[in-house]
């Protein structure tokens, strides 16, 4: 195992599980101090243990912007800095156009576009040149999946922040950059399936590497966009869906 990130600071939103957790196990291990967020500390508590590596932990709500500051003083008191941040909470809510709501409008932006947004720019006062933002979008983003036109529409709100950030901090030298899953294995995933008989078979027959998406195969990429590896790569959108985007 490499030590690409010794001495970096990282901070996760959403790191109790799924991608956040996998992407926070990967950084400790190569050797970054992370910070992680959840909203239940049963949750925080069991994910600290898995990751090790003197992981802090912080207990907040992102779409609350007094967590979220929170957490960034709580990151200044321990390292003073940000070197990483990896905006990774966000929801999943199939719901069709006809029976959506306002709160499920509230809830689906809230926490994939509000929380987002102020996640990066309450980092910003702690990043310096060579900051590097990992933000979690989707291939829904691109891609017009039925029945879930909210979803979609947050995560294409993502990837254009991505370009915007890009030029508005290249100045400051702070890279920003979109991972954008396929249909991965996570909880949230299994859920859905788990509701829609025959809804995995379908989704993976459309896959032309013919799986699902594994956790380490988004943390791996997510690392990627983090490392120098990819000190030339910026307001890039890097699919990790089996080649579903693409082809």
């Amino acid at each position: 195992m490499t030590k690409r990130f010794e001495g970096k600071i990282v901070v996760i939103t959403g790191g109790s599980d799924g991608i956040g957790l996998a992407s926070a196990e990967r950084f400790a291990m190569e050797g970054a101090q992370v910070y992680i967020t959840a909203r239940r500390q049963e949750m925080l508590d069991e994910a600290l243990d898995r990751i090790g590596h003197g992981a802090i932990g912080v207990r907040g709500d992102v779409t609350n912007l007094a967590d979220l500051t929170a957490l960034y003083e709580r990151v200044a008191r321990g390292h003073g800095k940000v070197d990483i941040v990896f905006a990774n909470a966000g929801t999943h809510q199939p719901i069709p156009l006809e029976a959506l709501d306002e709160a499920d409008f509230d809830e689906t932006f809230d926490l994939n576009v509000k929380a987002l947004v102020f996640t990066v720019q309450k980092a910003l006062p702690l990043m310096a040149a060579g900051g590097v933002i990992v933000l979690n979008g989707s291939i829904a983003g691109s891609k017009a999946y039925p029945g879930q036109s909210l979803y979609n529409a947050s995560k294409a709100a993502v990837r254009s922040f991505a370009r915007s950030w890009t030029i508005d901090l290249k100045d400051r030298g702070i890279r920003v950059n979109v991972v954008s899953p396929g249909a991965t294995e996570t909880r949230m995933m299994r859920d859905y399936f788990d509701a829609a008989p025959g809804a995995e078979e379908a989704v993976v027959a459309g896959v032309p590497l013919g799986r699902l998406g594994h956790l380490e195969d988004v943390a791996n990429a997510v690392l990627f966009l983090a490392s120098s590896d990819s000190s030339f790569v910026a307001g890039h959108e890097l699919f990790v869906d089996g080649g579903v985007a693409a082809v």
